[in-house]
């Protein structure tokens, strides 16, 4: 793993940009928090803009989630929640403005000692019921799930009816490995010898991840391939304010929407919206 902390605090933040760190009060903080992948592609983003901005500080928890972040901005206590999926209906009648930011591939990805560079769609099927319970070498296959209401499994489960059912046999296994998090799922790949599971492309990026990504039906998870409609799985990245959000957390938000932003964004493994943000009704 890198050096980055999801426990990410305004005074680190303002070390970097080089300023001297000043105490926090209320309303002095950017507060921003969301899914574990959005909160990774927007770390970059968020070096930059403080190091342009030396009053500028942020906060960055370890992530809630999209649906704690989204009850926390309606709660008051955050500024901007990223997420990874949209806004869900009665979320938005709280009165949020919703930008579709972009897209980043879902990566299928193993424990960097497994000896694969690719898997198909049939023997991804395969690997989640049990059907092919080992790798070629003999190591044990452990597949490590996401909840049932986590964006990232409707996404994989998405790929093919086949996948569908083969997730659910796996996650009605009882010693089947469910990571609630992303950094927790991409620790437990990562630790876990034999483990295979996916993260996003600004994840694997931005966090630096010990992993071994793999191609998917040849196609490899890039921006590239995830633009030109060849590589199929891929999560939203949705960024969400409310009426209130300060008017420094909203220049930020204008600011990943800028050119610059996006152009950090792509090099963080996110395919983003041409022409700027749209805003979603």
């Amino acid at each position: 793993m890198t050096s980055w902390k999801l426990g990410l605090t305004a005074t680190l933040l303002a070390a970097a940009a080089g300023a001297a760190p000043a105490p926090a009060v209320a309303g002095d903080v950017i507060r921003v928090n969301g899914s574990g992948s959005a909160l990774d592609m927007l770390k970059p983003l968020v070096l930059a803009y403080a190091a342009s901005h030396r009053l500028e500080r942020f906060q960055l928890d370890p992530p809630l989630g999209s649906s704690g972040a989204m009850k926390a901005l309606l709660g008051g206590a955050l500024d901007v929640a990223a997420l990874s999926r949209a806004v869900l209906p009665q979320e938005a009648a709280g009165g949020v403005r919703a930008l579709a930011y972009g897209r980043t591939p879902l990566v299928i990805v193993t424990h960097r000692e497994v000896a694969r560079s690719s898997v198909d769609s049939a023997e991804l099927e395969r690997i989640y019921s049990g059907a092919t319970p080992t790798w070629p070498g003999g190591e044990p296959i452990r597949v490590v799930l996401r909840p049932m209401a986590e964006t990232k499994t409707a996404v994989l489960r998405g790929l093919s009816p086949g996948m569908a059912r083969a997730d659910d046999i796996a996650r009605a296994r009882p010693w089947a490995i469910v990571a609630v998090t992303d950094p927790e799922s991409n620790e437990l790949v990562a630790r876990t010898p034999g483990a295979i599971g996916a993260a996003t492309l600004t994840s694997i990026l931005v966090e630096g991840l010990p992993l071994r990504p793999l191609a998917l039906d040849g196609v490899p998870g890039t921006v590239e391939a995830l633009a030109q409609g060849r590589y199929r799985l891929a999560t939203d990245i949705t960024l969400v304010t409310s009426a209130r959000s300060s008017p420094e957390a909203l220049a930020f938000v204008e600011f990943a929407c800028s050119a610059e932003g996006r152009a950090l964004a792509r090099k963080s493994g996110v395919l983003t919206e041409a022409g700027g943000c749209g805003e979603l009704r």
